[in-house]
């Protein structure tokens, strides 16, 4: 998904395993035959720690079944929108009376403005918001309206954020200075990328200065305020008062992509959490209800720009697709009468705390990074600040923890630089018995 996918293959040999898996290898054959790599996006092909993917038959609650009949733990929920859990009877039910009504219109219909209405209660920020169905498309759309209103061309990110594969944002930074971004995938070419300016995460100085020195060029700074695709990355305070400050300064549009973060690490996404107001939004994965939808949107007179209120194009067929809708509506709505964000943290922490005590009391260099049910367990002797600080984690060990947990009934995110996320339907018992699997394996192999 990121830089931080393209990793050598592990030399963990999947076939040591005592769970079968032959189905799921036949899967996967299959599927390569027909399906380049044989997976429909490449953090599914198990490429950072080696083996052959699971296939999934279905999943309930906390539970993930794959085709050989084994039964996980599952701590990827879709790689975050299952916050109820899986199969959520409500949300269900939501998805089957709307499908009974019909799949598509292609034309307006009051859940679009039912789920707007949450969205821009939930995020204060927000005055006005534009659906879409992926999180690519959110924050594709958001650069180009930053910039059609600003008048400006340049955007800049940060090395280890991912945005999703929109050609100007595949680039990845070269070293803590300030670098035009250098395409980071082959069919992406010099000029989608040369209006990219590339900077560490966390690092305040070179903000400063390329803000400085560069501010009138400079359309929008994307990043997401919790990076979940270095694994956890936490921003500093100073961190993010600098990125308000100068880019209010300079008159740039400041994006957070809560992509990750929205209505996961609190209702108002971690701009709740931290307390600082960006000019736009973007939003998928638990917006949806595990459906393809998105959003972005933001200050009222940046969106008005937005066609056709304003000059900006952008359209999506099954934008606002009253399936996607009704299921991310109810998931929005059960969030809200029932939040679930303090029992999270209560489990967030045992698991957090639990792992880490279970790497360190085996001798394994260890840092936890957490903010709510997102975290992860970097094998790195440091804490991990930034690409540069995360790329010294060490990758073998990972690949051999990820399938040691496999063996004991535990499914992980399958990279060192992926969160992990869980949901509410996770009991204590689900946690303590995660930790325990994590014991017994830093046991037999430290």
């Amino acid at each position: 998904m990121t830089n931080a996918e393209t990793i050598l293959p592990s030399d963990h040999d999947q076939t040591t395993m005592n769970i079968d898996l032959t189905k799921s290898q036949a899967a996967f054959e299959r599927a390569k035959r027909l399906i380049p790599g044989g997976v429909n996006s490449p953090a599914r092909a198990f490429g950072a720690v080696g083996g052959h993917p699971l296939f999934i038959e279905r999943a309930q609650g906390a539970y993930l079944h794959d085709l050989d009949g084994n039964r996980f733990i599952d701590y990827i929920g879709s790689w975050g929108p299952m916050i109820l859990g899986h199969a959520e009877p409500s949300v269900i039910e939501a998805i089957v009376q709307a499908a009974q009504k019909g799949t598509s219109y292609g034309a307006p219909t009051e859940n679009e403005s039912r789920i707007a209405e949450l969205i821009l209660k939930a995020f204060p920020s927000m005055q006005r918001v534009r659906l879409v169905s992926s999180g690519t498309e959110a924050t594709m759309s958001a650069i180009r309206v930053a910039r059609g209103f600003t008048g400006r061309d340049r955007i800049i990110k940060f090395s280890g954020c991912y945005h999703g594969h929109v050609d100007s944002l595949l680039v990845s930074a070269g070293s803590a200075a300030a670098t035009l971004g250098v395409p980071d995938s082959p069919g992406v070419t010099p000029g989608t990328s040369q209006d990219t300016i590339v900077l560490n995460y966390n690092d305040c100085q070179s903000l400063r200065e390329t803000l400085h020195q560069q501010g009138t060029s400079i359309a929008a700074v994307i990043l997401e305020p919790v990076v979940g695709n270095m694994g956890t990355v936490i921003p500093t305070s100073e961190f993010l008062t600098t990125l308000r400050e100068e880019t209010r300064n300079h008159g740039v549009v400041l994006i957070f992509d809560e992509v990750m973060t929205g209505f996961r690490v609190a209702y108002g996404g971690a701009q709740e959490i931290f307390g600082v107001q960006p000019d736009m939004t973007t939003l998928g994965k638990i917006v949806g209800g595990g459906l393809p939808l998105a959003a972005y949107g933001g200050r009222a007179e940046i969106m008005d720009q937005v066609m056709p209120a304003g000059k900006v194009y952008q359209a999506g067929t099954l934008s606002g697709n009253p399936l996607a809708t009704a299921a991310g509506a109810k998931t929005l709505e059960l969030l809200a009468s029932d939040p679930p964000y303090e029992y999270l943290e209560t489990l967030g922490k045992r698991l957090g705390d639990g792992l880490l005590a279970a790497a360190r009391d085996h001798g394994i260099d260890a840092q936890m990074q957490r903010v709510g049910s997102m975290m992860t367990l970097f094998f790195n002797p440091n804490p991990v600040v930034d690409w540069p600080s995360a790329d010294r984690s060490n990758r073998k060990l990972f690949a051999k923890y990820f399938w040691g947990l496999i063996q004991r009934g535990v499914y992980m995110p399958c990279s060192q630089f992926e969160a992990l996320f869980f949901s509410r339907k996770h009991t204590l018992e689900d946690i303590d018995r995660t930790i325990q699997a994590a014991r017994d394996f830093f046991q037999k192999n430290a």
